[in-house]
């Protein structure tokens, strides 16, 4: 079978010896149709990669001018500045976006991909989610050759195109600005590691410290899934450190303004007694009191570029085959939650 053309429920009911009214009802569930012979049906059409015909009159061209996108959480300033760079990208190209949300979980994650799939997307943008640790739900697109571009949070394990900035360089950068005001017993709030984002920014704040000939404390890194309990609770922990740490790192802007008021409600000062920096410049960076200092980096471009890329690739102006890696721009904002020395 040509498996450069769409598999159809003909397809289907010819390997299996049933009617093609017999496999339209059991891909859509039909109680008219027996378990087995729907657990049957199911198998062969994940096998072959069918996709349900949802837009039937764009058969003939194999293109519906959708492309998919998954992100991990939509309550950020920085996914919804990413959201809004590939829809700019796709408006100005006929495209439209269907959004798929994976609230931080694996198995959503895994579901939004199938979805996106069966709606006939003709390429798909994905940052991950916390827990992924397996792409094996990508393999429908690239069996298909229905390209895929990661960014912000990717797999490096991924042959897929990916677009980043260097969370390595940030991560040093950051810490680096704490030294720099004096802080030496430094703590790192960061995420689960297996992403990317914050095993780079670990790094590089490990690296900023060895650079610096200051000792690195395993109590100092607290990993944990920097959720609204768990940044206050890191707070707590660090109020029982002993001495006091000077400084924090805190991988996400929302979980180091928690963090922050945390401190401040048991009579820390900040930053006087510990300066800290956040992570992504969220709107909340700039409303905490002291206003935070952060890493800025751009989703508007992030998703723009990622949404171009992916578009001149279907309509092959490039090649994403021999795009691996695009690198964008960070920098420091320093604002008053860090500044022990004041400015100058």
């Amino acid at each position: 079978m040509n498996q450069d053309r769409e598999i159809t429920i003909y397809d289907i009911a010819g390997q299996l010896g049933v009617s093609p009214a017999t496999v339209s009802r059991a891909l859509k569930n039909n109680p008219s149709i027996s378990a087995f012979t729907r657990s049957k049906v199911v198998n062969l059409a994940a096998e072959l990669g069918y996709r349900h015909n949802t837009f039937a009159s764009n058969l003939r061209t194999q293109r519906t001018n959708i492309i998919g996108v998954i992100v991990h959480e939509l309550n950020s300033n920085f996914i919804t500045s990413a959201i809004a760079g590939i829809e700019k990208a796709a408006t100005k190209a006929n495209y439209t976006i269907i959004i798929g949300h994976s609230s931080e979980s694996a198995v959503k994650e895994v579901a939004a991909a199938k979805n996106l799939f069966h709606k006939r997307v003709d390429g798909l943008i994905a940052s991950l989610a916390y827990d992924t640790t397996d792409l094996s739900h990508f393999n429908s697109f690239i069996e298909k050759n229905i390209p895929v571009i990661f960014f912000d949070r990717v797999d490096e394990r991924s042959n897929s195109t990916k677009v980043i900035i260097n969370n390595y360089k940030a991560g040093y950068t950051a810490t680096q600005h704490l030294i720099e005001q004096g802080c030496k017993r430094i703590v790192h709030v960061t995420g689960n590691l297996i992403r990317n984002v914050y095993a780079e920014r670990l790094a590089g704040y490990q690296q900023a410290l060895a650079d610096n000939n200051i000792t690195l404390h395993e109590d100092y890194v607290i990993t944990n899934d920097l959720s609204e309990e768990a940044s206050v609770q890191a707070a707590k922990k660090i109020l029982h450190m002993h001495p006091l740490p000077d400084g924090i790192f805190v991988a996400k802007d929302i979980s180091a303004a928690l963090c922050m008021q945390t401190l401040k409600d048991a009579g820390i000062r900040i930053p006087q007694d510990i300066a800290v920096a956040g992570f992504n410049n969220d709107a909340v960076s700039r409303v905490t009191d002291p206003k935070l200092t952060t890493i800025n980096y751009n989703g508007f471009t992030m998703g723009e570029v990622a949404g171009q890329k992916l578009i001149d690739h279907l309509n092959g102006v490039t090649d994403l085959n021999i795009t691996s890696t695009i690198t964008l721009k960070s920098e420091l904002i320093i604002r008053a939650s860090s500044l022990k020395k004041g400015k100058g």
